[in-house]
């Protein structure tokens, strides 16, 4: 056989040995992950989806996620997410989507998703309830993800300070917040967010020993009104009127308004329809007993 063939021969085998004992880690990772109770999506053969329950994951479960390179969307329940172990996740650099809903992690952990550069969604449910070294300025590590364009943040013991990091994501244009405790002049740190085309406000949370202001009322529409580059505004868990949603006819890309458990009179509604015929208002009327349950009961307005 001449040499040049043989070579040839020689490194084909080789490639097939190494394919096959990548294909046989990777079908013990899937294995593992299956025994662990997880949800995984294949497509032509690759892992591209992954959902979890963290709870139980051990920091080696964590490095066998790390190495399903072709995963391209996660979503984790289970609050004992650590900083060390989204620096584990921070090795999947093609990851587009992640949803996490818990985590213990710090401002300072924060900092390992800037290595998720082809990063798109970013969902944040519960995040680092009651943890003393989250105060939510850690997102501010998010800006130098250029691809993320949608941002969810619900449901955190975090307020002002999680706003203005978020105020400094320039490159965002989907933002949604609620049930956090954010105060009625939070609102004003997104007022920069220049490409920002849908927004999403929802009420904050009373504090359990203090009860906090509203902090979505007519007061906060001027904010929303002066942002330019909305076209979608999307409200919830509030006492609203005629007078203060008028304010966003000067949104000049205004195309849609949703109310969701909003409490305003319907005849309010009517007229504002009439004021803004382009525009599309989603509203469903409060009943008595969602009002009671929670407007009064459970955000204390």
């Amino acid at each position: 056989m001449p040499t040049r063939c043989f070579l040839c021969f020689v490194m084909s085998i080789a490639l097939a040995v190494s394919t096959m004992s990548s294909t046989r880690a990777e079908t013990d990772v899937l294995r593992r992950l299956d025994e662990l109770g997880a949800t995984v999506t294949m497509d032509h053969g690759d892992a591209v989806g992954l959902k979890i329950d963290c709870t139980d994951l051990t920091d080696a479960d964590y490095g066998l996620i790390a190495s399903l390179k072709s995963l391209k969307s996660i979503s984790i329940d289970g609050k004992p997410l650590l900083d060390h172990h989204l620096q584990i996740l921070s090795q999947l650099s093609d990851l587009q989507a992640f949803q996490i809903n818990g985590t213990m992690l710090t401002d300072d952990g924060y900092r390992h998703f800037a290595a998720l550069k082809n990063l798109r969604r970013l969902s944040l449910f519960h995040p680092s309830r009651d943890v003393e070294e989250f105060t939510g300025s850690g997102l501010a590590h998010l800006k130098t993800l250029p691809n993320l364009k949608q941002l969810t943040f619900a449901g955190a013991t975090a307020g002002d300070e999680a706003l203005k990091a978020v105020g400094q994501l320039t490159q965002i244009e989907e933002f949604r917040q609620w049930h956090n405790w954010d105060s009625p002049d939070g609102i004003k740190h997104l007022a920069g967010l220049d490409n920002l085309r849908t927004l999403k406000v929802g009420q904050r949370l009373p504090n359990w020993s203090t009860v906090r202001p509203a902090s979505l009322d007519d007061a906060t529409i001027p904010v929303i009104a002066s942002m330019n580059s909305l076209e979608t505004v999307d409200l919830q868990e509030a006492r609203l009127t005629y007078a203060g949603l008028i304010r966003l006819k000067s949104l000049p890309k205004l195309k849609t308004i949703k109310l969701k458990w909003v409490d305003i009179p319907e005849s309010d509604i009517v007229k504002l329809k009439r004021e803004l015929p382009d525009v599309t208002i989603d509203w469903v009327p409060l009943s008595a007993k969602d009002e009671q349950d929670l407007l009064v009961k459970k955000l204390k307005l």
